[in-house]
C-alpha cells in the first residue's frame, strides 16, 4: 500500500462522507498513516449507515447492489457495492481460490445461501467465474432439499463442495444415513464460520477422499480479509495486498501488534471501496500473526462470541475445548450452547450432536456428558461456585442429531449460542 493510495482514500472519505468527516474532524488536514486514524466504532458506524439518508455513504445510492449483513452486531444491516467494486471484490477473491486446491476443470457445487439480500451464494459463484483456472459451476444453493442435492451431486460428479461448515455437516450426516457414496468429492471448501475438529471427523467419515480447506476469509461488511495459505492449518490466511490492509490490534490499547503469536482483534481497511468506505473497521474476529510468511495470520475465532449465564461469562471456545478434551473417541460432531431460565435462575445446556448410530449407546453418552461437564467446570470454576451459591442451575447436556441444531434461516450458519430466556 502506498501512502498516496491511503491519503487519497482518507481525503475522499473526509470530503464526501459525513460520518468520516466527523470522525476525523480533529485530525490534521493531511493524514497518510493508518495509525494516525481512530478505529471505527461499530455501533456508531451502523447508527450512521442507515438505509435512507446514510451519513456513511460518499454519494447517492443510484448505482449499487444492496446486501444484508449481520456485521458484528448480530442484527441485520445493509452493505452496498458499486458494480466496479463488486467486480474487484470477486476477481481478487477468485484469484485466491487457486490456493485452496482448485484445479482446472473442477466441478464445484455452490452450497451457500441465496436470496433475502444475502451475498454468499452470489459472491462464491462470481468468484469462481472470475478465478484464474477454468471450472464448472453448479449453483445448487444451501436451501435446496438434501434429498435432491445428493442425487444432483452424484449425477454431476461434483468434485468440490463449497458451503458453510453447518451445511456441509448436514449434508455429510444425510450421506451417511442414506448410504449413498459420493466418491468424486475431493475438496470441501468451507467459509462463513469456523470448522471445528468434531465437524472434521464427521466430514472425513462421509467424504473419506476429500480434504477440508478454507474457501477464503471475507465478509460482506468488511470486504476482503484473507487469502488462503496452503498448508495443514486452514485457519492461516494472508492479506489481499494491495486491495486491503489487515491490522491486528491490542485488545486494551488498540496499538498495532507486530510480533507473532500475540492475539488481538482484526481491523481492516479496504482500498477499493469508495461508496461505503471501510477504514480501520473491526472485522469482529481475533487473530495472531504466524511469522511463517509476509502478512500471514491465524484466525482465532469471533471476538465476542459467548454468553452470560447469571454472573458467569462463558465463551463458545471454552465449551469447544472442554468437548475436545473429554471426547477422546470422537463421538461429538456438533455443539450448541442453549441458555434457559426457569424457577428464577439461568441455566446452561450443552446441546451435543452425535454421528448416526451413536445414539444407541446410552451408557457411553452419559459417561461423555459427565466428562464434558467436569472439563467445563474446571476451566470455568465460577460456574460450579455459582451453582453452589444458588445463582444458576447446574450445567446439563442435551443430545441431538446434527440436523437438529438450530441454524440461521437466512445464512444457514450454525447458531453457536441460543438464548431462550424470556425477554418480556
Amino acid at each position: 500500500m502506498s501512502a498516496q493510495q491511503l491519503s487519497d482514500l482518507i481525503r475522499f472519505a473526509r470530503h464526501n462522507s459525513p460520518f468520516y468527516r466527523d470522525l476525523y474532524a480533529s485530525l490534521p488536514s493531511s493524514v497518510d498513516r493508518l495509525t494516525d486514524l481512530p478505529v471505527v466504532d461499530q455501533k456508531s458506524f451502523w447508527a450512521a449507515n442507515t438505509l435512507h439518508d446514510s451519513r456513511v455513504l460518499t454519494g447517492p445510492l443510484s448505482e449499487a447492489t444492496v446486501y444484508k449483513t449481520g456485521g458484528t452486531t448480530g442484527s441485520p444491516k445493509f452493505s452496498v457495492y458499486t458494480r466496479d467494486e463488486w467486480r474487484t471484490f470477486v476477481t481478487t477473491f477468485g484469484q485466491g481460490l487457486v490456493d485452496t486446491g482448485l484445479r482446472p476443470g473442477h466441478r464445484v457445487a455452490d452450497l451457500f445461501y441465496a436470496g433475502e439480500l444475502y451475498a454468499s451464494f452470489l459472491f462464491v459463484l462470481d468468484s469462481l467465474a472470475h478465478a484464474p483456472v477454468d471450472n464448472v459451476r453448479l449453483p445448487i444453493g444451501g436451501g435446496a432439499p438434501l434429498e435432491s442435492t445428493i442425487p444432483t451431486l452424484r449425477d454431476l460428479a461434483a468434485q468440490v463442495l463449497a458451503g458453510t461448515p453447518t451445511t456441509l455437516c448436514r449434508l455429510a450426516e444425510q450421506v451417511l444415513a442414506s448410504g449413498v457414496r459420493l466418491d468424486s468429492v475431493e475438496l470441501l471448501l468451507f467459509g462463513g464460520e469456523a470448522l471445528f475438529d468434531d465437524q472434521r471427523r464427521l466430514l472425513a467419515t462421509a467424504f473419506p477422499g476429500a480434504e477440508a480447506r478454507s474457501v477464503g476469509y471475507a465478509s460482506v461488511d468488511a470486504g476482503l480479509l484473507g487469502r488462503p495459505v496452503p498448508g495443514s492449518d486452514a485457519r492461516v490466511h494472508r492479506a489481499f495486498t494491495p486491495h486491503s490492509v489487515v491490522e491486528i490490534l491490542d485488545d486494551s490499547t488498540d496499538e498495532p501488534i507486530t510480533e507473532p503469536g500475540r492475539p488481538g482483534r482484526v481491523v481492516v481497511t479496504s482500498l477499493f471501496r469508495r461508496l461505503m468506505p471501510i477504514i480501520r473497521y473491526p472485522a469482529g474476529d481475533r487473530a495472531e500473526w504466524t511469522g511463517t510468511g509476509p502478512g500471514h495470520f491465524r484466525i482465532l475465532g469471533r471476538a465476542e462470541e459467548g454468553v452470560r449465564v447469571g454472573p458467569v461469562s462463558l465463551y463458545t471456545q471454552d465449551a469447544q475445548d472442554a468437548v475436545a478434551s473429554a471426547d477422546t473417541a470422537g463421538q461429538v460432531v456438533g455443539m450448541q450452547l442453549v441458555v434457559r431460565r426457569w424457577e428464577g435462575r439461568d441455566g446452561l445446556v450443552l446441546r451435543l450432536a452425535t454421528a448416526p448410530g451413536d445414539e444407541r449407546d446410552t451408557d457411553r453418552r452419559e459417561s461423555l456428558a459427565r466428562a464434558v461437564v467436569a472439563e467445563l467446570e474446571t476451566v470455568r470454576p465460577l460456574y460450579p461456585d455459582s451453582v453452589r451459591a444458588g445463582f444458576v442451575h447446574p450445567l446439563s447436556v442435551e443430545w441431538a442429531r446434527h440436523r437438529d441444531l438450530a441454524v440461521n434461516p437466512r445464512s444457514g450458519k450454525l447458531v453457536r449460542v441460543l438464548d431462550e430466556r424470556p425477554t418480556a
